[in-house]
Formats: structure tokens, C-alpha cells, sequence
């Protein structure tokens, strides 16, 4: 694996106080699935009647652990539940051994952990195409079952980095007429991220009560609005799952309950922010928002249509206010434009009004926005009311020296 040595200058200044969420268990493990002398392994333990609810690639290519995991959604939700995640090796691309394991680690955690295999969802994610080592995996299993805590999140946040620079975390407290809930999420991610649903996994659990497909109607639709709407380097990953647990064990229904919707979307949105600001080689963290486009799919384009490109990233890590490049991939994007109603900012800076340069421009105001670590851009089209936000980061050369090697 490429060696990281530095925490993105972009990282949170601590890991969040992450709550006990009641209902859940974890525990972590050095496996040696790929790396040596770190924790590797992840078991989630799920209390019965746990609602599970996800989100997958689309990719053509995913994982085996993904097919496998979607094909269990949706199921019966009366006994307890197991979520188990290695770093290091992706189990994808390796044809019938990648069943082969996924059902050999399925069936070895639901015997540890007393729970149906249908009812364990298992994840990979690191190098692809190599064959998944799972016995280094199924032969500490007891052990890890045994040893589950309900304080042990912040080790599992760790076990599943990859390419990461630091653990991801992120909570919300939300209070209701019938009473408390707790929402608390991890994620990996760094590189290989533009979500269709990058090496991208994330886990969210709450005590909240609801139902499987409530809670899968709210992921599904706070999905498109949080993690496919972000992009390091335009790569979709064979891995990418976000799973959502609901125990129950508050005992407070939220179903259509909007301070619950609004809380769970914040964490999600939190978590993929997370994954933004740990962008392999990443300096900068970029909003972009593109109003006044035809529709919001129209908008969505040409959001990520800027995000993705090389030109205007590589502008952005150089710090130079290039809007012509922000010109240029809107024109590509196919989605509906008209060069003479384009307007651009950059943060406060007016740089492009109605298909010119404006009058007003001030090109060292924009050249010191550039400068700061948060920047945003903003591109109004001018032929309707769609909006989109989609948030990247720059691209620099430790983008290529942490993927040149990402196998060694």
C-alpha cells in the first residue's frame, strides 16, 4: 500500500464524542488481510430487531461482498445482525473466490455472533483483483465476537482506513416529543471517490425506532443530495456501501419524524464532507454550486462536469482564479447552456456576468480567495430554476505519488 505520512492539512482538529449508541457492539482486530501491525477487521454487532437499511455502487464491476449485501436488504428484521469489514483487499474481481469467501466469512461470523446469515453484511475494500485472504479473518471471529464493547467505534473507524489520513466520524442528538435518539456514523474514503448510489464505505447507527423500508426510503433519497454529490477524482468504486442500522433500542418511533430526517441527512452530509477533506493529496476543499440551469439532473451535470475536471482542479491547487476553465466545462458537460447568460463567482468575487468578464472584476480578490482552504465557486446558467451543490478537491501531485505505488 502507498505510504501515508502526513494527515491532510484539511482534517478536523479531533475525532467528534462519538455517543454509545444502545443496540450496538464493536469490535476491531489486526487480521493481517493485507497490513502488518495495524487493526484490519471490524465486527459490528446488531441487537435483534435492528432495521437495516444501504446504499451501493452501481458500478458494473462491484464486489462480491456488494451483490451479496444488496441481495440481503430488505429482509426480516426479528433477530440480531453482524456487520464485518476488512481493509487492505476489496474482494472484487476475483470471480467464484470472492463468493467463496463472502459466504465463508458470512457463515464463521453468524456462528460467533449467534445471529442468521442473512442477516450479516460483510464489506471489503483496498487492493482489486487479488483473492481475499478470509481466513485470516474467519479464524479470529470468536475472539472479536467476545470481545465486542458498545464504546469501541473510534477503533472501528480506524480498521477500515485504507488510504486515509484520518478516521472519519460524525453524530447528531436529536430531541422529540417521545424523547431522545442518538445518531453516530463512520466512513472511509480518500481516493477512488465519485459515488453512484468510491473505495467509499460508510456506516451510520441510531437507537432511533423505525422500520426498514422508512428508514430505506430516507437513505435513498438523503444519498442523492450527500455522497453522490462528491467527487475526488471522478472514479466510481467496486465497493462503494453505505449501511444505516436502526436498533430501536430508544424506544422513540421517528417514523416521518423531520427532526430525525434532517439529523440523519446532516450526518451523511458530514461524512461525505469528511471523505472530501482526506482527497488523496488534497489542499483544498471546494464547494460548487450551479444554479439557474434548466433542471436540477441539468445542474447536477454541470456541477460535476467543473468538480471533475483536471484543468480546474489543478488550477485550484495552483491557486489561480482560471475561470476560463470553469467556462470550459460547463460547455462540455452536454447539459443545456448559452455562453451569453453564464455568470460565475468565486466566493464573494464576481468574475463572469451574462457571457463576459465583468466590469467589476477584481482579479487579486479572486487570486486571495484561492488562497484560503475552503474555496467556492458559483456558476448561475440563467435558463431556469435547477440547482445543485456537489463538493471536490484539488489535485495535486500527491494524488500520483500515493496511487503510483497504492500496491506496494
Amino acid at each position: 500500500m502507498a505510504k501515508i505520512t502526513a494527515v491532510s492539512p484539511l482534517a478536523p482538529e479531533s475525532f467528534p464524542s462519538l455517543p454509545v449508541i444502545d443496540g450496538v457492539q464493536f469490535a476491531t482486530i489486526a487480521a493481517g488481510v493485507r497490513y502488518q501491525g495495524r487493526e484490519d477487521v471490524m465486527l459490528a454487532k446488531l441487537a435483534p430487531g435492528t432495521a437495516i437499511a444501504g446504499v451501493f455502487t452501481t458500478s458494473a464491476t462491484r464486489a462480491a461482498p456488494v451483490l451479496d449485501c444488496q441481495a440481503k436488504l430488505g429482509g426480516p428484521s426479528e433477530a440480531g445482525a453482524a456487520i464485518l469489514v476488512n481493509s487492505g483487499n476489496a474482494n472484487a474481481f476475483t470471480g467464484r473466490n470472492g463468493t467463496d469467501a463472502v459466504q465463508a466469512i458470512a457463515t464463521a461470523t453468524a456462528s460467533a455472533c449467534g445471529v442468521p446469515a442473512a442477516r450479516v453484511f460483510t464489506c471489503s475494500t483496498g487492493v482489486i483483483g487479488e483473492p481475499l485472504p478470509f481466513d485470516r479473518i474467519t479464524a479470529h471471529l470468536q475472539r472479536l465476537s467476545e470481545s465486542a464493547a458498545a464504546d469501541g467505534i473510534v477503533a472501528a473507524a480506524r480498521a477500515i482506513m485504507t488510504t486515509d489520513t484520518f478516521p472519519k466520524g460524525a453524530t447528531a442528538v436529536v430531541e422529540t416529543p417521545r424523547g431522545r435518539v442518538k445518531i453516530a456514523g463512520i466512513a472511509k474514503g480518500s481516493g477512488m471517490i465519485a459515488p453512484d448510489m468510491a473505495t467509499m464505505l460508510a456506516y451510520i447507527f441510531t437507537d432511533a425506532q423505525i422500520g426498514q423500508a422508512d428508514l430505506q426510503g430516507l437513505v435513498s433519497s438523503y444519498n442523492t443530495e450527500t455522497f453522490n454529490c462528491i467527487t475526488v477524482d471522478s472514479d466510481t468504486s467496486t465497493s462503494d456501501t453505505l449501511l444505516v442500522a436502526a436498533t430501536g433500542a430508544s424506544g422513540v418511533d421517528v417514523t416521518n419524524d423531520p427532526a430525525f430526517a434532517a439529523a440523519l441527512r446532516s450526518v451523511m452530509l458530514e461524512l461525505a464532507h469528511l471523505i472530501i477533506r482526506d482527497g488523496e493529496g488534497a489542499t483544498k476543499f471546494v464547494e460548487i454550486t450551479v444554479s439557474g440551469a434548466a433542471s436540477p439532473s441539468d445542474a447536477k451535470i454541470h456541477a460535476l462536469s467543473i468538480a471533475n475536471s483536471p484543468l480546474v482542479k489543478t488550477a485550484i491547487a495552483g491557486e489561480d482564479p482560471n475561470w476560463g476553465r470553469i467556462v470550459m466545462a460547463v460547455g462540455k458537460s452536454g447539459a443545456a447552456a448559452d455562453r451569453d447568460l453564464l455568470s460565475i463567482r468565486f466566493g464573494d468575487v464576481v468574475v463572469a456576468e451574462k457571457g463576459w468578464v465583468s466590469a467589476g472584476y477584481d482579479e487579486a480578490a479572486a487570486a486571495a480567495h484561492m488562497k484560503g482552504q475552503n474555496l467556492s465557486i458559483a456558476v448561475d446558467l440563467g435558463l431556469g430554476a435547477g440547482e445543485a451543490t456537489v463538493w471536490t478537491c484539488d489535485l495535486t501531485h500527491g494524488y500520483i505519488d500515493i496511487n503510483a505505488d497504492y500496491r506496494s
